[in-house]
């Protein structure tokens, strides 16, 4: 839309000949700047809205107890064995108040060991982000608060780093034991108003060497964040659906939950996939565990493309493949 703009205002006579542009054509002309800073702002909540993990009430520790998250593992375990992701899976959303929240309970089959000694470490966390189709680099460092994640978040196709938006996570493990572990990641701002990011992941041992894992994010949108997103709903996103089934459709198929909740559970599902292939590819030689992750995410992917596909698998792979390189170079 901005380059044919450009180019007809190009057309035309020059110099004295030049016909004045009217009001109507002035007015038009700012409509369509307008529109395509629009555009641009919705690309950067799309993908901070995909990376800004975490639930707000996350820092309760009564809440998020062992004790607390074995009961809700006996409440569910009937939904875990019979659902429509084939996987047992638990998946829930809210948006209440301008704060929208996705949460995952779900059966890993590893030992809490294996799990702690995976998912307690920020390069790890930096090797699960960048699975993800907007995260275009991932760096563990430390400042004065402790650990940091340094992210950046970007579109769904190959960009210079520069072009892409900063997000710095502050990264704590809030508890681990012989039977519990919580970490949990945060930032308080990033773009267009868009802040109080929140990563929650917290892990029981159950029977038979298994794992059950709660795994949370939320963020708060500001006035601009809400509008930019509700016209990207409207637009670009409108086709786009989460997996809570809202009823049926005249064909009888499923009807899926749209809007930001279906934002929310598209992305919550995406990290899920992320922490489940990182802990698969641990079986791997390390020398083949990044091209593990990368060929399974994808592929855990496209078991629900009616939500999640985006791209083809050359076109991720390539892009993953240089990412990862600029990522080990930098």
């Amino acid at each position: 839309m901005g380059s044919s703009h450009r180019q007809g205002a190009s057309c035309g006579t020059s110099g004295a000949n030049k016909p004045s542009r009217s009001p109507l054509r002035i007015n038009i002309a700012m409509r369509q700047a307008a529109g395509v800073r629009v555009l641009q702002a919705l690309a950067w909540l799309v993908a901070v809205g995909w990376l800004c993990l975490g639930m707000a009430h996350a820092e309760d520790a009564g809440a998020n107890s062992a004790a607390s998250l074995h009961a809700k593992y006996a409440t569910l375990r009937n939904q875990l064995s019979h659902n429509s992701f084939q996987r047992p899976l638990h998946l829930d959303s809210s948006e209440i108040s301008g704060v929208v929240t996705g949460d995952i309970f779900a059966l890993v089959n590893y030992p809490l060991a294996t799990v702690v000694a995976a998912l307690n470490g920020p390069g790890n966390w930096c090797d699960i982000l960048l699975l993800h189709l907007n995260t275009k680099y991932c760096r563990a460092s430390s400042d004065s608060r402790g650990a940091v994640l340094n992210v950046s978040i970007g579109k769904k196709f190959d960009q210079p780093l520069d072009d892409a938006y900063r997000v710095d996570f502050s990264y704590r493990v809030a508890a681990r034991t012989a039977d519990y572990l919580q970490v949990n990641l945060s930032a308080d701002k990033g773009p267009f108003s868009t802040r109080n990011y929140r990563i929650m992941l917290e892990a029981v041992p159950v029977a038979g060497g298994q794992t059950f894992i709660h795994f949370s994010y939320s963020y708060a949108s500001g006035m601009m964040a809400q509008l930019a997103m509700q016209g990207y709903l409207v637009t670009i996103g409108r086709d786009k659906v989460g997996f809570t089934v809202i009823g049926n459709q005249s064909d009888g198929q499923p009807r899926y939950i749209g809007g930001m909740r279906g934002v929310v559970e598209r992305n919550t599902m995406r990290y899920y996939l992320a922490i489940e292939t990182f802990l698969g590819a641990l079986s791997a030689p390390p020398q083949a565990r990044v091209e593990k992750r990368f060929r399974d995410w994808f592929a855990a992917c496209e078991r629900y493309p009616r939500q999640l596909h985006e791209l083809e698998q050359s076109e991720y792979l390539a892009m993953k493949r240089k990412e990862y390189l600029r990522q080990q170079a930098n």
